[in-house]
């Protein structure tokens, strides 16, 4: 029996629709600029490179309707809302959940200019809502993507326009890690990615998936 120095961290994991079981999460993996609009509104190449990928740590997941808090060290916290593939045995996808990658544009922009790496602008505490895992295949036809804050619509777009499908991303990625059970993609945000304060609400969906939402908690 191993004698820890200190009780390690519960797993991080997501509830999953009709199911009493959860997905134990291991790592979260991100797309960036998947959506040509997007691309083209963050100033952009909008033809098709290869995908860039970025991380969250798996603990940054916010779920089971917890509203996560504004960060420190920004003002300017942006909403991203994306499908999320869920990984299975032997890499594969195996669900789907809508999920809003929260970012500290400032630090972003500011890490960009100096070319810098993004941890701090994506990474941090609570970046990550994410909503109930769907099992089985992705609905088709690929349908709508939204999100909006405080009843007003924001982001709009299908889940067709990525520039890269969602399993293409995932053969990507296998491409450069060893995919494993429990890794999570974020795939990209349509255009419309905006500003959020303290006591706003977001709505994100996707068509055919639980719908998230969650309120923008004080700073802790």
């Amino acid at each position: 029996m191993t004698d820890w120095l200190f009780s390690p961290a519960p797993t991080p994991s997501l509830p999953i629709v009709g199911d009493e079981r959860r997905f134990p999460v291991r790592r979260i993996l991100c797309v960036g600029q998947n959506y040509a609009a997007h691309v083209r509104e963050m100033g952009g190449d909008a033809t098709r490179p290869a995908p860039f990928f970025f991380s969250k740590p798996a603990d940054a997941l916010v779920t089971d309707g917890k509203d996560p808090a504004y960060p420190s060290q920004t003002t300017n916290l942006h909403h991203e809302v994306e499908l999320v593939v869920a990984i299975g045995e032997g890499g594969q996808a195996i669900g789907w959940a809508v999920g809003v990658d929260l970012t500290r544009r400032d630090l972003q922009a500011l890490a960009k200019e100096k070319g810098r790496p993004w941890d701090a602008s994506k990474g941090f505490d609570q970046s990550a809502p994410c909503g109930p895992l769907t099992l089985g295949d992705l609905p088709r036809p690929m349908g709508a993507i939204a999100l909006s804050v405080n009843g007003v619509a924001k982001q709009s777009g299908s889940l067709d326009d990525m520039i890269w499908n969602p399993h293409e991303i995932v053969a990507k990625a296998g491409e450069l890690w060893t995919l494993q059970p429990g890794d999570l993609i974020f795939t990209g945000t349509p255009e419309g990615v905006g500003p959020l304060v303290p006591g706003d609400t977001v709505e994100a969906t996707i068509e055919g998936l639980t719908t998230l939402s969650f309120t923008v908690a004080p700073p802790l």
